[in-house]
């Protein structure tokens, strides 16, 4: 997904819900780039000598890059796959590092529930950054939201604020178990699996993916596979049929270009491994428009 931002207008209806989203976005900034970039509105746009407060909570999950957060508190590190969470009412600042730039994803919210949900966070309010490494289940919360959010189908607003309790709570679990995050396998195996989701339009060497990390081929593959239920290729194909259905579903792109698209050399094999996967081909797919379930 390309960058993007959105500022959403709450009804009072949706405020009784108890929480609900007021920004999110997806944020690439390069090596040597200006930050904060002035389009942002007035209430989320700062300097770096003044800082900002803010009246919601966000959670910045940083994906890419490395720099520093700063509050009345403390002035932390922030490095690839970590988690930054502002407070509202609370005084900060943060910006990556001018030599590496950064990614991040991020949700701004609030309500009564959401302060229910934050307070039990295992997050010290003061030194609000934590490292969590890479992990597929946080990045799938955020897609999923932005997904939802831009296509401001009914009741987006409950159906995305839900999954903000669910990234609330892979977080807690992934703090209280930090010992097995912090092994070199998990680490890796979580590593390659964002780059297989950033890289869903390649046909990727998985041999490439287990050098990269030092890893021998044959452990890597067996230990993937314990880790998520398939190999590394079967993973990576899966994330390619989710898109191919999202596409076929809301784009007017004809099969030939999704096929494309998502890095498939043949048409006609898209085709066979989309029909043994779904059940249907692509066309009679797109056609029919069928029910997507959840993934």
């Amino acid at each position: 997904m390309n960058n993007f931002k959105k500022y959403l207008t709450i009804s009072e209806e949706e405020k009784k819900w108890g929480i609900y989203i007021d920004s999110i976005g997806k944020s690439h900034v390069k090596p040597h780039e200006i930050y904060p970039s002035k389009d942002h509105p007035t209430e989320y746009y700062f300097s770096w000598e003044e800082g900002r407060i803010l009246d919601e909570y966000q959670i910045i999950y940083i994906t890419k890059g490395k720099g520093i957060f700063e509050n009345k508190f403390a002035t932390l590190e922030i490095d690839e796959g970590s988690f930054v969470i502002v407070y509202p009412g609370q005084w900060h600042r943060y910006k990556p590092s001018e030599e590496t730039g950064w990614m991040t994803n991020y949700i701004g919210f609030k309500g009564n529930i959401a302060d229910h949900f934050i307070s039990q966070l295992l997050v010290n309010k003061n030194k609000p950054v934590v490292h969590v490494g890479i992990n597929e289940q946080f990045l799938e919360c955020y897609d999923k939201i932005f997904e939802i959010i831009k296509k401001e189908s009914h009741s987006y607003q409950s159906i995305s604020t839900a999954i903000i309790i669910k990234l609330i709570g892979h977080i807690n679990a992934n703090i209280k178990n930090d010992d097995f995050n912090n092994n070199r396998l998990s680490e890796a195996i979580n590593k390659i699996r964002y780059s297989l989701r950033e890289n869903i339009d390649k046909d990727l060497n998985m041999q490439d993916l287990a050098d990269e990390y030092n890893i021998g081929y044959s452990y890597f593959r067996k230990m993937f596979k314990k880790y998520t239920g398939m190999s590394p290729k079967q993973y990576h194909l899966q994330l390619k049929v989710i898109r191919a259905k999202e596409l076929l579903l809301t784009s007017d792109k004809s099969v030939k270009e999704i096929c494309f698209e998502l890095g498939f050399q043949s048409s006609s094999y898209f085709s066979r491994m989309f029909k043994q996967k779904i059940g249907v081909t692509p066309a009679h797919f797109k056609e029919h428009k069928h029910f997507v379930e959840p993934q």
